[in-house]
This record gives structure tokens, sequence and C-alpha cells, in this order.
């Protein structure tokens, strides 16, 4: 029997190599959702590999009447409709470790960002100025970070943190205590954090629990000095109230890769915000990451289709 796996959003050729080299499977590849040919394909596809781009909606997985699993090359599912698919009987697989230590540099390349004022040097030197002066920035070391989720990325960049000699609290209801004191993390009130931490940095999924966590009434309690960066998901932050925020010089500077809507839109007060250091979601953006998420959602595929293996579906509990 041979298995038709439809790839989109240019997942990493090299990470699906054990699909390409068995004779049991069919990989056609197609650059976008859009592109001419790809929903005949998904008509008789049996799985789907997709990144951020394409949205699984409704729609989408009622048009694949074959499909039995979707896996996305990542870590994140909010463009793909879980319930959907189960209600279908389709599994949903996902990448959780291959961009873990990705997203981890990202973070701390943001934080150093900031901390050292670098894009804004970088525009003044190109605009023909020489203005060491204006961008003196401050160190890592000595202050504090706080993390907000203390998973898998939390964790990596906790490590990174201290190295950097930073003190790192962390809020996070599921950390166990035992866990928190491996990683050398002090585990606090999400209050306290806020209003302690020179540094906060989310790692959290977008819940109903998170959505807008970090709103105005938050960035009414950080210090003046501090720095917000966020690589995990938008829509965690209050953009408005975050944009607000830096205008009225109540808070020192932020770093988002993230936003409540991809791409960023053209009438976004984010564009207008001083000390505000703006990337296109890059947290998952390198060769090794991408080649790992793939290898991942490829293996458990492989698993899915062959062996009707589904236990590291994140639907699992609730197929048939």
């Amino acid at each position: 029997m041979t298995f038709t796996v439809v790839v989109t959003d240019r997942v990493s050729k090299t990470g699906l190599v054990t699909l390409d080299a068995d004779d049991r499977f069919s990989v056609e590849r197609f650059g976008h959702s859009t592109s001419p040919g790809f929903i005949e394909a998904l008509t008789t596809a049996d799985a789907l590999i997709v990144r951020s781009a394409t949205r699984v909606d409704r729609e989408l997985i009622d048009a694949a009447s074959s499909l039995r699993v979707v896996g996305r090359a990542g870590v994140g599912l909010d463009n793909i409709d879980v319930e959907a698919a189960t209600s279908r009987g389709i599994a949903v697989f996902n990448a959780p470790d291959g961009n873990t230590v990705a997203a981890a540099e990202l973070t701390m390349a943001l934080m150093l960002s900031l901390a050292r004022r670098v894009p804004g040097a970088d525009r003044s030197i190109r605009e023909g100025n020489w203005d060491r002066g204006r961008f003196q920035g401050v160190e890592l070391r000595g202050r504090t970070l706080g993390l907000i989720g203390a998973g898998r990325i939390g964790g990596e960049v906790a490590r990174r943190a201290q190295a950097f000699g930073m003190t790192v609290l962390a809020y996070d209801p599921y950390l166990a205590p035992e866990r928190a004191a491996e990683l050398g993390v002090d585990l606090v009130p999400l209050g306290e954090l806020i209003s302690n931490a020179d540094v906060i940095s989310l790692h959290v999924p977008l819940t109903d629990e998170t959505r807008g966590l970090i709103g105005a009434e938050a960035l009414g309690r950080v210090k003046k000095s501090a720095f917000v960066v966020n690589a995990s998901r938008g829509g965690v932050i209050d953009e408005s109230a975050l944009a607000t925020a830096l205008v009225e010089g109540r808070l020192a500077g932020a770093a988002l890769d993230v936003f409540e809507t991809e791409p960023l839109q053209s009438g976004s007060l984010l564009r207008q915000a001083p000390n505000l250091v703006l990337t296109p979601h890059l947290g998952a953006s390198t060769t090794e990451a991408q080649v790992g998420v793939a290898r991942q959602v490829a293996a458990a595929i492989k698993d899915a289709l062959v062996d009707g293996d589904l236990s590291a579906a994140v639907n699992a509990d609730r197929l048939g």
C-alpha cells in the first residue's frame, strides 16, 4: 500500500527524508495552499504536513475526504482546527521539541538587542551618524529575568540567562517545585514577577487564560526601566496597551516576534512605537530547527500510517 503525503509551506526537504526514501510513501510538495493542484492533491491524501502559513480549517478538512493525519512542523497549533480534525477522526501531530533551542536563542538575541540598543544604533550609523552617547545601554548581568512560562523553551532561556549572570523568577502554574529547583529559578506569583523583573519574557501558548495576559493593568505595574519580550504567541500581550506604554515612556523597551495578526498590519500602532524591536515570527527560523521539526513530524506520521500508532497525537485521547 502507498500512502500519499501532501506537503506545503516549504517544510524542510531534508527533514522529510525518511518519507522520501520509503517506497510506501508518495510525497507531493506545494509551495503554498494556493498553489495550483494543491486542493486536488489533498482530496486523495492520507496525510498533510504544514508549517504556519496554511490554515487547516474545517473547509479544508472537509475537502480532504481521505485524510487521516495532519502534521504541523512546529509547536503551535493556532492554524489548525483541532476540533474539526478530531470530529473527522483525523490525528493531529506537532513537533514540540524541534525548535526549542532556536526559540530560546532568538529570545536572548531580542533581550540583548534591547539592552544594547542594537537596532537603533544600526539605523543611526547607516544614516551617516556616529552618536555613541545616544546609544548607551545596560548590562544583563545582575538583573532579574521574569519568565512567564518555564517549559521547554522557557527552561532553555533560563539556562542562558543564568550564564549571563541574571537571577531568574518564574511564573508557571504547571511547573513542579522540583523542576524549578533543577532549573535554578524561583517560582513566584504573576503579580510579584511583573513588579520585580527587569526583563519579562513570555513562553506560553495562546489560550483563553493567556490571551491579553500582559495588558494595561499589568503594564501599569512593571518597572519603568524594564523590558518586555514576546517570542511565544501573538495575543498574549495587548498590543495597543503595549504601544501606549512605550509612547508614554512607562516602559524602557519591548521586543516582539509574534503578533495578534500576522503579517503585522500596516495600521498597527506598534509600527510607530519607540524603543520597540520587531521581527517577523523568526522563532523557529533556523536551518537546524526546520530540519528538526520536519524530522519529528515525519516520524510521527510514518508511525501513524504504517503502524497505527497515534500515541503522540495532540488529540489522541479523543480519537476512537
